[in-house]
This record gives structure tokens, sequence and C-alpha cells, in this order.
């Protein structure tokens, strides 16, 4: 006969722990170390003063410009604080010099005008006569010998001495390069490239094409990349063969400029800049994010690890940054603060002028419950891992906002979805749905939806279970017991100021089970209610809420509507509602953010072991069809199941890729030949492998992550990065697959 275990508690905790520490033992950790971070500083020109021709920089890190009109330099500019391109008066007596090319020769800035090659480096010794009076390019080679052309005629010229001229026999001049390796010069015409050697004066043509347009010696003096107007070719210098065909499947394929930047090949063309990475594909430079305008005339190396865009309207500084991914969530919590609080809420700044972030202001939103509320949850595990007291006290603040969502409508229960101070500004914005306060000094939104609802939820779950604050955890704990108080009160209603339910706040089963069994709506509702419920119970232990969820789940069938797979979410038939129809025309990514919001609450307080196996199946099931997206967030929130696979690599790219400017600028992807294009589904990819975040619209969860353009209101608006970004980060740092930085 057995006796009954008589272990200690202390002992049955061990053990817990132990197979706790199995179940995540092979959990996959990122290890947080430096990474390149690029951002831009733009420097706009007055193109109706300024052709921009060229820009190089010196061994002390100051720029030039060299323009049709004199030389130039950018001024005043940094990050989000576009400067200037003014008129370069640093050498008063250069302005009568007709500089028409600059170059960098030993690291000091060279000019070429119509009769002369000279720097005010070396003391000013340099000044080397020619004879071509409309020389326009120029190159140094050995012991300070230049080889400058018209297009038409070279001239290799030393101290003023013409050392030989000739000609291409058969083509013009448009660009010339010096190979110090093999003290030899490259010279590429529109159709032709060729080499010059100084030594016994040789001409030699090594490459027939067409449409030649830029080139650059590059990998280690091994290749050379020539831009066409249809694409680039690799060339072998030791074979001095073209290296396959022609490279067409770039992001754009008009080449106007080739460069080699620490070991990277740049492309400028009438379509923005991009750059070859290791594994062949390109990182794409495209719009006001990144460069002033589109279409790049010249590439050059900046200073401090910067590469230098010079395009028709200004100059893009494309600076790369080592930073951690902590060092780069405080520059985020530093926007947050700074532009994005509107009485504690998680707001958007909106009405900038074009990226002026002196401008605008911050915006009211239908979703100010729930952009703050996942700003919210960022904050709290923040807090969870690192006790800064910055970020309680945003907690604090922000609770405050979410709290006066319940006692502004003067509902029991009933949650607005904004608050504002009253005034005609709200008649020019969907005035129908605000409604008077009894404070006559504030107006509240209504029609509150489940999206804010789950939002809710999930914030105050995570700040019950992780602030240490007792008044903290207090006045969660009673807004979670508010909220669901009145949903089951109003039979799993969202009940409005109208005594009529919101659109889209509605639990009940004769609503939810109406939907076919593929309509997405009948998963997720049923997913976010049993969510909702079970977080209530954990923390009040009310056995309403529990009782209700196992009603839900066993006689109204929401544990098989959760558990139906996600691959069988489609259109409603034809002979479903219309708004059935209406609902399911395409894969609704603001559902997807409700399903992983409301998972943190679906599996970390599940009922018992039995669902919570079962809760992690329905999400790692949900998980697999969002894979090819990458998203972040969704990534981290897998983690929370301890799934040993979670595309973790894919979720730290995010995090890396992700731009450091928010503004939501114009954005053009689709006419790229790099991408392969889907055809229409239901799930609106629109490319086979999604674009990283810095290459394509600034948006938040809830949209497309395969959206390639943006045309609208060029910067006239910055998005927070309180949900977009802090609130994975953070949710990564405190579930530990993410580490705090590497010493």
């Amino acid at each position: 006969m057995y006796k009954k275990s008589q272990l200690p508690l202390l002992s049955w905790i061990i053990i817990a722990a132990v197979l706790f520490s199995i179940e995540t033992a092979a959990q996959h950790i990122y290890q947080d170390e430096p990474f390149l971070q690029d951002y831009s500083i733009k420097f706009y020109a007055d193109t109706s003063k300024h052709d921009l021709l060229k820009v190089r920089t010196d061994r002390n890190g100051v720029i030039s410009i060299c323009s049709k009109n004199g030389l130039i330099k950018p001024a005043n500019g940094k990050f989000q604080c576009p400067g200037i391109i003014t008129a370069d008066h640093s050498y008063r007596f250069m302005k009568d010099k007709k500089i028409a090319a600059l170059e960098n020769y030993e690291n000091q800035f060279v000019y070429l005008t119509d009769s002369v090659v000279f720097s005010n480096a070396w003391a000013g010794n340099l000044f080397s006569r020619h004879s071509l009076p409309k020389a326009r390019c120029f190159a140094g080679g050995t012991a300070f010998s230049f080889l400058v052309s018209d297009g038409k005629t070279l001239q290799l010229i030393r101290n003023s001495e013409m050392l030989w001229s000739g000609n291409l026999p058969d083509d013009d001049v448009s660009e010339i390069r010096f190979q110090k390796s093999t003290d030899q010069f490259w010279i590429l015409g529109s159709k032709s490239l060729y080499t010059f050697t100084p030594g016994n004066n040789q001409l030699t043509k090594v490459l027939d094409g067409s449409n030649f347009t830029c080139f650059d010696i590059a990998g280690q003096n091994r290749k050379i990349f020539i831009g066409t107007s249809d694409g680039y070719i690799e060339f072998d210098i030791a074979t001095k063969k073209q290296i396959g065909e022609t490279f067409k499947k770039l992001p754009a394929t008009r080449i106007t400029a080739v460069k080699e930047i620490n070991e990277k090949i740049w492309f400028g063309t009438d379509q923005g800049a991009f750059v070859l990475r290791p594994d062949g594909k390109f990182d794409y430079y495209y719009g006001e994010r990144w460069l002033p305008g589109n279409v790049v005339t010249d590439i050059a190396a900046g200073p401090e690890n910067s590469a230098l865009i010079l395009t028709t309207k200004g100059l893009g500084q494309i600076i790369f940054k080592n930073i951690t991914l902590e060092e780069k969530a405080l520059i985020f919590e530093e926007q947050v603060r700074l532009r994005h609080i509107r009485n504690g809420f998680n707001a958007s700044l909106v009405n900038i002028h074009h990226g002026d972030l002196t401008t605008g202001y911050m915006e009211d939103s239908d979703n100010d419950g729930l952009w703050t509320s996942m700003y919210l949850g960022g904050e709290v595990f923040r807090y969870a891992v690192t006790k800064d007291p910055e970020a309680l006290q945003n907690c604090r603040e922000s609770l405050d906002a979410m709290e006066r969502l319940y006692t502004v409508t003067s509902i029991p229960g009933f949650p607005a979805r904004s608050f504002e101070r009253s005034g005609h500004m709200k008649e020019l914005n969907d005035n129908e749905r605000w409604q008077h306060a009894k404070d006559p000094e504030w107006d509240w939104k209504t029609t509150t939806s489940s999206d804010e609802a789950i939002g809710h939820i999930f914030a105050f779950g995570a700040m019950a279970e992780l602030i240490d604050e007792p008044a903290i955890k207090s006045r969660a704990i009673i807004l979670i017991d508010t909220l669901m108080s009145n949903i089951i009160k109003n039979n799993l209603y969202l009940i409005d100021f109208d005594s009529k339910p919101t659109l889209w706040g509605k639990w009940n089963p004769e609503y939810v089970n109406s939907f076919p069994v593929n309509v997405g709506d009948r998963k997720l509702n049923s997913s976010n209610i049993i969510a909702m419920l079970q977080t209530a119970y954990h923390f009040t232990k009310k056995e309403k809420y529990k009782s209700k969820a196992f009603e839900l789940m066993t006689k109204n069938g929401y544990l098989e509507n959760m558990m139906r797979p996600m691959q069988g979410i489609g259109q409603a038939p034809q002979n479903a509602n219309e708004h059935a129809r209406l609902i399911s025309d395409g894969w609704n990514h603001s559902d997807d953010e409700m399903y992983f919001i409301g998972y943190w609450g679906l599996y970390r307080y599940a009922f018992n072991d039995t669902l919570k196996a079962k809760y992690k199946e329905t999400i790692l099931d949900h998980w697999q069809i969002e894979r090819p997206e990458k998203e972040g967030a969704w990534n981290i929130f897998t983690a929370l199941t301890g799934t040993e696979d979670f595309d973790l690599n894919e979720a730290v790219w995010y995090l890396q890729k992700h731009p450091l400017d928010l503004i939501d600028w114009n954005v053009k992807n689709s006419h790229r030949k790099d991408i392969e294009s889907l055809p229409d589904n239901f799930r609106k990819q629109t490319i086979k492998e999604v674009l990283p975040p810095d290459e394509r619209p600034v948006q938040r969860h809830n949209a497309n992550m395969f959206s390639l353009d943006q045309n609208g209101n060029n910067g006239g608006s910055e998005y927070s990065a309180g949900d977009i970004w802090l609130l994975p980060y953070w949710m990564g740092r405190f579930l530990g697959v993410i580490t705090s930085p590497r010493k």
C-alpha cells in the first residue's frame, strides 16, 4: 500500500522551479551586443541657386560640395533637424576660380578649374596647369600627377608639365579613377572601359559595352563596378573580363553613381540609393527618411563612418553608429516623453509641416486606450526588469489616463475611447462621437471597441502582477474588475451612452457564433473574452469570472472556436450575412494585434495546465502563419509560451532594422526589380519576402507588414515608439530572451 507524498512545501517549490527551468532552458536568447544603426542627417539646397555635382570630405571631416556655381557646404543639420546648403567662403580668394570638379587626393581637397589643378593643402604648393578650358573630370596619380579630361581629350600633368595627351579612339570620357597598387588609371566612356599606364603612356581598351554611366574600383582592387542606364556590371581586374551578365534585379536600375565605402558598394540612382549586402541583396535608401531628393548625383565616404549621398535637392549623410538595443530603447524612451505624451496617453504627433517636429500637435485617437495600453505594458516590463523609477513614474502617469477613461463617462464600468478638453476643434474631428462630460471642461469619445478592452486588460494584468507598489496593484485590479463586471452584467456586451452595444464590443455567444467558422471574429472574440475572464479571475478570485469562462468554453463552443486552425480563416461564404462578408474580405492585421495582446492573459493566467497546453497549441498555430511577416512583437509574445523556436533572430532583426526616424515620409518600393511579387491573396502579402522596417512605411503592429508604398502627407506626422518598438523590446527583456547589454 502506497502512502501519499508528504514532501514539504519547499521541496515542491524546488521541483517546480527545476521543471520550469527544464521547460525554458532550450529557449533561444539574444545577447545584446552593439550593431550598426543607420540614420540620416539631411541638408536641403536652394535648387534655384545650386546645381549639385560632386561631394567629398577631407581628413579633417570637412564636407565640401562642388556645384555649377562654385563651392558650397552643408550647415546646421542634425538628426530630424535638417540643415541647409550654403555658400562656402572658407577661402575667400577662391571665389574667382571657376571650379568644375572636386576630388580627394591623399585625404585632402583638390580642385579642377578651366586652367589648373590646385589645392589649399600642402601650404598651397599644388598648382598644376593644364590646357583644357572645358575640363570637367580628373583623378590624382603617383607623385602629384593628375589625369585631366574635358570629355574628349586626356592630359597627364605634373607641376604644370604636360606628360602625355591623347583621347579615347571611339568614345567620350565620363569618369577617371586611379589604382595605386598598379600605378594605373582607369577611364570610363559611355561604351568602353580603358586603362592608361603612365610609365609607358599606354592606353588600352579592356571592355566594350553600352550606356555606361559611372564606375569605381572595389573589392581590394580586384573588381570594377560599372553603372549603366539599366543595371550594373562587375568587371574582374585580373582577367580583364566581365563577370556574368548585367545585374538588373535591383531596387532601381538607372545607375548614376557608384562608390565603395568601408568595403561596401553603394549605388546612386534616379530613385534613391542602395548598398550591396554580403548576401547579394540590397539595403535601399529612398525618400526623405534618408535623402532630400531621390535623384542621386554623387556618392562619397563621409566623416565618422558615414556615406554622403548627393542629390539634386541636397545632401543626405547616412550615419552608421554602433549601439545596443538597450541604447536604442533609451533613444525611443526620450522620443516618447518629449513629443508623444498627451494627458498621459501615448499619442501621435500630427499636422507637422514636412517633418518639422516643432510644428503640429498631439492627436486624440479612437485607440488612445489601446496604444497607451501597449506603451504602458512596455513600461511595466521595463520597470520589472530595471526597477528604474522613471519607468515607474511613466506607469503612474499612463495609469492615471487609463483610469480616467472610466470616470469621465459617468457610465459605471464603461471606458471612453479618449477624452479631451472641450472646444470647437473637435467639430473638425468626428464630432458626432464626442459627448460632454459632467465637468464642462472635458468631452469624451464614445463607441469604445474590443480593441480597447483587450488592451486594457493586458496592461492592467501586467501591472497587477509585476509592479511591486501596493497602491498601483490595487488600482489595476480594481480597473480589471470594473470593466469585466460591466461586461458580464451586460450579457457580454459593451453598452454605450445610448444603451446600445458598441459596434465591436460584443462577446455574446449569439453574436460570436453567428459567424461562419472560417470568419476570424468567431475565433478572435472567443480567444479575447476567455483571456479577459481568466485575467479577472486570476487577480480577483471572483467565481463569476471563472464560471462564465467555462460556460463559454464548454456550453457555447468557445474552446472549439479558439482551437480552430488559423489556416482555415478566410472569406465568408456568399450565403453569410452582410456583416460577416464585410469583415472577412481579407486578413485583418488588427485582429492579429488583439490576439497576441490577449495571449498574455490567455496563457499566463490559464485556469489549469490542460488548458495551458491547448492555449500554447493555438498560439503556436497562429505564430506559424504570421512568420513571413517577421513581426517583432508577435515573435516575442510567442516566446511567452516557453517554446524553443519563436524566430528570435527575426524579432531582433525587427528591432535592429526599425528606423530611428518614425516620421511618415513617403516611401516607394513597388517599382523595385529585386523583390518578387505575389498574386493577390487573402493575406494581402504583396511580395515573397518582407522588406526591413526601415525600407517600408512606418506603421503600427496592426498594419500589413507587406505594404510597399506610402504616398500622401509626406512628413506630416510622427509615430510614437511607445507601442511600435518599446513594447516588444521590454517584453523580450522581461521574458529573458533578450539580455541586457554585454559588458
